[in-house]
């Protein structure tokens, strides 16, 4: 399993940014992807997760409103699209999948590399 995260980049506060994570060398199916984000000097935190079955959503106190988490079963692909970007969203944003290893009910973390996003003021 390999998620690749791309449409990090540089923003003034204000703006918006998209963010994509593909999700390939799936053999059974998708759990559950979220985003993560890293700031400099802080620990990962948790931005919006979604389940790919029903679709239900949960999102960091800091972003609802702005932030919109989505899904295409089709293409095995998560988003992000965040509005309304403050300075502190600077961040590297990570794609987490759990995904199933077996036809038993065993799943398993996947994470990607990573995508910069910088927010300027």
């Amino acid at each position: 399993v390999q998620l690749v995260e791309s449409g990090g980049g540089l923003v003034q506060a204000g703006g918006s940014l998209r963010l994509s994570c593909a999700a390939s060398g799936i053999s059974y199916s998708i759990n559950t992807m979220g985003w993560y984000r890293q700031a400099p000097g802080k620990q990962r935190e948790l931005v919006a997760q979604i389940t790919f079955g029903v679709g239900s959503t949960n999102y960091a106190d800091s972003v609802k409103g702005r932030f919109t988490i989505a899904r295409d079963n089709g293409k095995n692909t998560m988003y992000l699209e965040m509005n309304s970007l403050r300075p502190g969203g600077t961040a590297v944003y990570y794609c987490r999948g759990n995904v199933g290893t077996s036809g038993w009910g065993t799943w398993k973390d996947f994470w990607g590399q990573g995508t910069q996003g910088t927010v300027s003021s």
